[in-house]
């Protein structure tokens, strides 16, 4: 399934269920794991929101404006500045971003890296991306950023085949954002792990996938089960069965190092080692 097409049933979701409509606020959108919402609030008030890049504030709120309730695609704050950490301490220079949406977490990997940083972003919507442009060129960081409009795997394995066939300057990545379709997630894995130098560290957004990965199917919510919400309940569903077979895959993936950490939707962090 298509990242368009996901975003398309997410839209949906709004539609077939009768959840009350949010505030007109981007920060009334709060992607977390945690049980308590006044625990994820103080975290984002006291150590979030405080040191937030103004134009990632102004990103958040257009595309809340935009895309209602569909920011979710977004990474939240904490996850964006947990990221942003991470490129810090790992000293990334030349990254790679699959799955784009309108930017937040481009803008932050651009923000965290030097001034002769490179970060290729790769997503089949443009507007989406177009959306956030504008606050990447304000932000003085476009000529850090290559937005290619395809689908990954395309893209990823044309990467390769440069490198095979020694054409130009190999790829060879130090860090890796992966947040795209999750049924796609072992194919970009496979290819990553050619691309990513060793030590490099590659994050896989959404895999504990709303806590669903913790629940049989038969005990996920109604509302994914509904034959009234097939297209939604077809999302939910092959969301919830690629991500648990992933992370079975990776916990045996002799290649790499992980550590899952329950920040915004679950990210998996991976470093190479051979």
């Amino acid at each position: 399934m298509s990242i368009r097409r996901a975003r398309r049933i997410l839209g949906l979701f709004e539609c077939f269920t009768d959840c009350p409509v949010p505030p007109v606020m981007a920060e009334s959108v709060i992607k977390t794991l945690l049980h308590s919402e006044a625990l994820q609030q103080y975290i984002l008030d006291t150590t979030v929101y405080p040191r937030e890049h103004e134009l990632l504030k102004q990103l958040r709120t257009t595309t809340f404006e935009k895309y209602g309730h569909r920011c979710e695609l977004s990474v939240p704050g904490d996850e964006g500045m947990f990221l942003s950490m991470l490129l810090k301490m790992i000293n990334a220079k030349k990254t790679l971003e699959i799955g784009v949406f309108t930017g937040y977490s481009l803008l932050t990997t651009a923000l965290a890296l030097p001034n002769d940083g490179k970060v290729t972003a790769i997503d089949l919507d443009r507007e989406a991306y177009e959306v956030g442009l504008p606050f990447i060129e304000k932000a003085g960081v476009a000529h850090k950023v290559n937005f290619i409009q395809s689908d990954a795997l395309s893209v990823l394995d044309h990467m390769l085949s440069q490198k095979v066939c020694g054409q130009g300057q190999a790829e060879e990545f130090d860090f890796v954002f992966v947040d795209a379709d999750k049924s796609d997630y072992r194919g970009y894995h496979e290819r990553v792990m050619r691309l990513l130098r060793i030590g490099g560290v590659v994050a896989y957004d959404n895999t504990l996938w709303y806590g669903s990965v913790a629940k049989c199917q038969e005990e996920l919510p109604e509302f994914l089960r509904s034959r009234a919400m097939e297209g939604v309940g077809s999302y939910f569903y092959k969301g919830h069965t690629a991500v648990v077979e992933f992370n079975e895959f990776l916990a045996s993936d002799p290649r790499v190092d992980i550590s899952q950490v329950p920040i915004g939707d679950g990210v998996t962090l991976c470093r190479r080692l051979q």
